[in-house]
């Protein structure tokens, strides 16, 4: 994160609440599923590489416990069977990182309509389902009217797009700060970039927690300004607010201006 949490309270305080931020899309004519010459020999139960599987197999397989496949990231149980191409709804898919508003998430628990336990149920046996699930519910109900088109995350890919996003150095940092984005992926350990982001964005010492306006402690270099404390509940924006505040307007005046992207 590379917002202090006053810059994230500060703007989404003026931004409605309705709304969800979902980066998604339903692009995805690649979706039909094709099996390998290698899937062909296989029996009925297999155990495949995700070489073999790219977003383009996603709707028409089907995984067997896609969560071993998500805590090990390694291999996953794939049958031979396959579904239809699901008509009952519009498959849509993007990123796992999303906002989620407090109505759409009850909507998804409580459900009073039968298309979140539908679609719970389908997404069960999808390798990815976070990558699809929310984005599906939100553009199949009332709530695709109140869905931006976006993660608010900064991420560099390869192109043509990889499965995995770039990791992110030190020759991102300029356009991460001018981007105004609060969070970004995907970086290795102890990448070098994190620590200057922690000094001149957050500006946290090492080993201490990020300062913020509840410090009352002189800041020194042999002393923690946060050792001392006052109103635990103020709220002081940091340098990257105002950019996080202009990067929000023109997100949300582009999702005003456009036509739903849950209908392209």
């Amino acid at each position: 994160m590379f917002s202090l949490a006053a810059d994230l309270i500060h703007v989404f305080s003026s931004v409605p609440r309705h709304l969800n931020f979902i980066d998604h899309t339903s692009d995805i004519g690649w979706k039909e599923y094709v099996l390998s010459e290698l899937s062909k020999n296989l029996a009925a139960l297999v155990l495949v590489s995700p070489i073999y599987c790219c977003r383009s197999q996603r709707v028409q397989p089907v995984i067997v416990d896609a969560g071993i496949y998500l805590a090990g990231r390694n291999q996953f149980f794939q049958s031979t069977e396959k579904r239809a191409t699901p008509d009952g709804f519009k498959f849509f898919t993007g990123s796992p990182w999303v906002i989620l508003n407090r109505r759409f998430i009850e909507y998804c628990i409580f459900g009073w309509e039968n298309l979140p336990r539908t679609l719970l149920m389908y997404f069960t046996n999808v390798m990815l389902p976070l990558e699809g699930y929310f984005h599906s519910v939100a553009c199949n109900s009332d709530f695709r009217n109140f869905t931006v088109n976006n993660d608010l995350r900064y991420v560099a890919w390869d192109d043509p797009p990889q499965m995995e996003p770039r990791f992110l150095n030190i020759t991102h940092y300029e356009e991460i700060v001018e981007s105004g984005v609060p969070f970004a992926r995907k970086f290795r350990e102890k990448e070098y970039l994190l620590d200057k982001i922690d000094e001149k964005i957050l500006q946290r010492w090492r080993h201490r927690p990020v300062p913020g306006a509840w410090c009352t402690g002189r800041k020194r270099w042999f002393s923690d300004p946060c050792s001392q404390w006052s109103n635990v509940n103020i709220v002081r924006p940091g340098p990257q607010a105002e950019k996080f505040r202009r990067y929000m307007d023109r997100i949300l005046e582009e999702s005003k201006s456009s036509n739903s992207s849950c209908a392209q």
